[in-house]
């Protein structure tokens, strides 16, 4: 087998909160906006399950230079329109102080059907996600593949985490979005499957007893897409800034690469127990990048920062040959600058430090975010 059988094409998907630019708070998207968008952006807008939120999807990039250049134009598309409205896009997995009891979910069959099967769970669903689908042909390769890359599902987390307030309150958690969304049944890491066969026959048995119609139901944090010949990784957080998105989305597609590199020389990366890798995926969530991980080879916590450096010098040569080297090594900036959680906490506490109160602080970090949107396009 050779490495250049797959292309190894991106397409990414990310969805924004839309706020009021006088209030900072959420409001339901317009009719006519998403009118706006569609006219203009086709089928790479559509509205999500509540009205304060729009989803973006880039078309099939075959880099992440491709993709980047997408992904910004749909940005500022986005951002020019609600601008149009006195509203505006932030890229973010939660709202600082937003109330969910508020919003409104889209009248659409589909989101009437997620309402109605999930109940008060579903209507919690304040929160975005990036989603970063990697071109893999073959159906079996996607399961192989899956199995191994979910090793590395709880760094790519921690890389993107964008959600540490809730309500008005700040959590102590830099993704509270991935605790709101576990309370969905069919969501965390992916079970082991020896095959593709095996996984349909899971799915299928599900489909089956008409408790979903179809596999876009599983909502785990990396799937093989129902829609398109794909490996999603669905576990990040949706990232304020353009130069970050794209980083966290070199890495994963030269991760895809290495990972096939390695069957083609009949060898693999070692599979761990599920709940070995949970374990990566809370110390992620509550801690983002500013805290070690579990390496499981040498069994103890490495720093953040170690184990990105690894990562990195091991996929170079894959993001070389790919073309998004550059944007790998942005990953630095990210370790070194800190996460969009970071920032956002940072700012909140330096607001109350010079005597704002918890609701201007919090608009501050609601500022920073509108202004981060744009930057990079």
């Amino acid at each position: 087998m050779d490495v250049s059988e797959h292309s190894f094409t991106l397409g990414i998907e990310e969805e924004y909160l839309l706020i009021d630019q006088e209030t900072l708070d959420l409001v339901a998207a317009p009719e006519q906006l998403m009118t706006d968008c569609a006219s203009t952006l086709g089928d790479q807008v559509s509205p999500e399950f509540l009205q304060c939120q729009i989803e973006v999807g880039t078309g099939v990039c075959e880099t992440v230079a491709d993709a980047r250049a997408d992904l910004a134009s749909l940005r500022k598309t986005i951002h020019q329109i609600a601008n149009g409205y006195g509203l505006a896009p932030l890229a973010v997995s939660t709202h600082p102080f937003a109330m969910w009891q508020k919003q409104d979910f889209t009248d659409r069959e589909r989101y009437r059907s997620l309402e109605k099967d999930l109940a008060g769970v579903a209507r919690r669903m304040l929160i975005g996600g990036m989603h970063v689908h990697v071109g893999i042909s073959d159906d079996d390769l996607r399961c192989d593949l899956m199995n191994q890359f979910s090793y590395f599902l709880p760094h790519l987390l921690a890389l993107s985490t964008s959600s540490p307030f809730w309500e008005g309150e700040e959590t102590g958690l830099r993704s509270y979005r991935l605790t709101v969304f576990d309370n969905l049944p069919r969501t965390g890491l992916p079970p082991h499957f020896q095959s593709y066969g095996e996984y349909r026959r899971s799915i299928q048995s599900i489909i089956d007893t008409k408790v979903i119609e179809d596999a876009t139901k599983i909502w785990w944090d990396l799937r093989p897409s129902d829609r398109f010949p794909t490996l999603e990784t669905r576990i990040c957080d949706v990232s304020p800034l353009l130069d970050d998105t794209m980083a966290i989305a070199a890495m994963i597609q030269s991760l895809m690469r290495m990972l096939y590199s390695l069957r083609c020389k009949n060898q693999r990366w070692r599979i761990y127990d599920r709940f070995l890798v949970a374990e990566n995926r809370w110390r992620a969530v509550r801690y983002g990048a500013s805290q070690g991980l579990i390496d499981f080879g040498v069994g103890k916590i490495m720093p953040f920062a170690d184990l990105i450096e690894e990562l990195i010098e091991m996929v170079s040569p894959h993001a070389e040959e790919l073309g998004c080297l550059d944007e790998l090594l942005h990953l630095r900036n990210i370790i070194e600058r800190g996460t969009s959680a970071d920032r956002q906490t940072a700012t909140y506490h330096t607001a109350m430090k010079n005597g704002a109160s918890s609701h201007e602080a919090l608009r501050a970090v609601v500022e920073q975010l509108a202004q981060e949107f744009t930057e990079g396009l």
